[in-house]
Order: structure tokens, then sequence, then C-alpha cells
């Protein structure tokens, strides 16, 4: 069993795809990952189930490895851990969750924005451009940074989970180059297509953050970490200039009333 929990999960998924059905189960969705290279052990403890619920969960994958053989149980560290249904967070951590909101708003509109976008059209190609430099300016320089220059650096940013946040920063970054080359070419479809590919991609982004990376985070963070962390997000919010940021949530506040009000009519 211990060579299957130092398996990366997509290699253990694809062997006895019976475990991807039973870790959606307990609502880890392994399976859509595009990546998988975290291993089974990694995933496991990344989730925080309750002592019960993973004793009874590694043990059906234990059958389903290894059919009709009793196994001793690994567990995960933290013992007597419940798991709230409620996510609460660090005061950083929620700030990060909170800079989420407003970029979730950015990408939820980009289908409004693209179904009458008219690529010769000076108003809708400002949008675009706009749009592009809130992703570069609050998602990527405001946000993103937190992450990179100050959260990862209390990790491993080897470690597999990481990774894979930080490919995506790069993925994210190249739809942003992606889309204006597009809008210079005229080309609108390549414009839906990477803005389209953005807002998938940050979604799936966003919510492996708040509803793993995150909660993990604080778990094996120290009080002092906390106060450290917190103290260096303010930092960063003071050099981004109060006035960059309001300029960021002016432009998702303004477009969404804009398309609010053309659905309206």
């Amino acid at each position: 069993m211990e060579q299957y929990l130092n398996t990366p999960v997509k290699e253990v998924i694809t062997k006895f795809p019976n475990i991807g059905k039973i870790l959606e189960e307990y609502e880890i969705g392994c399976v859509p990952c595009t990546v998988g290279s975290c291993l089974l052990k990694d995933v496991v403890e990344l989730h925080n189930l309750p002592d019960e619920e993973e004793k009874e969960m590694m043990g059906r994958i234990s059958q389903e490895i290894y059919p009709g053989q009793e196994f001793e149980i690994p567990r995960t560290e933290g013992k007597g851990k419940v798991r709230s249904k409620e996510l609460t967070y660090s005061p950083p951590m929620k700030r990060l969750v909170d800079e989420h909101v407003l970029i979730k708003k950015w990408v939820a509109l980009i289908p409004q924005v693209l179904e009458t976008f008219d690529v010769h059209s000076e108003e809708n190609r400002q949008i675009i451009i706009e749009g592009v430099n809130f992703i570069r300016s609050y998602a990527d320089r405001l946000h993103h940074a937190k992450e990179e220059d100050i959260l990862f650096k209390y990790f491993d940013e080897t470690s597999d989970i990481l990774k894979t946040m930080l490919d995506d920063h790069v993925e994210g970054r190249s739809h942003a180059k992606a889309t204006l080359e597009a809008l210079e070419k005229r080309d609108r479809q390549g414009i839906v297509d990477h803005l389209m590919a953005y807002r998938a991609l940050l979604t799936e982004h966003i919510k492996k953050e708040d509803e793993i990376l995150f909660p993990w985070m604080d778990r094996s963070l120290s009080v002092k970490q906390v106060g450290e962390l917190f103290s260096k997000f303010n930092a960063a919010d003071d050099r981004a200039g109060q006035d960059g940021i309001e300029r960021c949530e002016k432009f998702v506040l303004e477009i969404e009333i804009k398309f609010r009000k053309e659905d309206s009519k």
C-alpha cells in the first residue's frame, strides 16, 4: 500500500479507475485535474477529511488495490481532525480569498462581454484592453505576486501542489498576452478563445485555492507566521497603492453596471 501512497494520483486512478470514483464521493476532485502529479498520500492530507471518513475512504481504496487483503490503514497527520463544512481562514488568507471575489466577478462577466463583442468597435476594444489590464494589474501583480513572492516562500515550492498553482499563473499570463496580440490583429476568434480559456483556468484555480490549498496552508502555519504574512501583505498593498486597487474595483463595477443595463433592455 505504501508504494501506491507515494505514486502520483493520476497514475493510481489510471490503473484503478474506481479509485477516482471513490475520491469523488469524498469531494476530492482529482479525476478532472489536468496535472494529477500530486502523490496519493498528499492528496489525502491536503483535503483534511475527518478521521473516520479518512479511515473509511482509505479502506475502500486499499480494497480496490488489494481485494480481500487486510491492511493497517495509514493515517495522515492530525489525529482527531474535524472538518467544518464552513471554510474559515486566517486574516492573510482571508485577504487572498477576498481578492478572489473581485477576480471571479470579472471572469464571470467575460462571456457577456464577448457575446456582442465587435472587434472593430473602439469602445469594445477598449473594454478588452482594460480587462487585460485588470488581469495584469490586479489578478497578477497584486494578487498572484502576494502568493509567489510571499506566501509560497513559507512552503516547499517544489511540491506538486505549488508547482501546479505556479503553472496556472504562467498559463494565465500567456492567455493575457495572446488576447492583446489577437486584438492587435483584429482576430475576434483568438480573443474569444484566449479569454474563455483564461476564465476556465482561473475559475478552477481559485476553487482549488479557496477550498484546498489555503485551508491546508492555514493548518500548517504558526501564529507567528500568520502575523508575518499579514504584515507583508499590508506592505504589498501599500506598494500597489490604494488608487490602483480602487481603479481595478471601479473597472469591474462599471462593466457589471453596463451589462446589467444591456440585459434589461
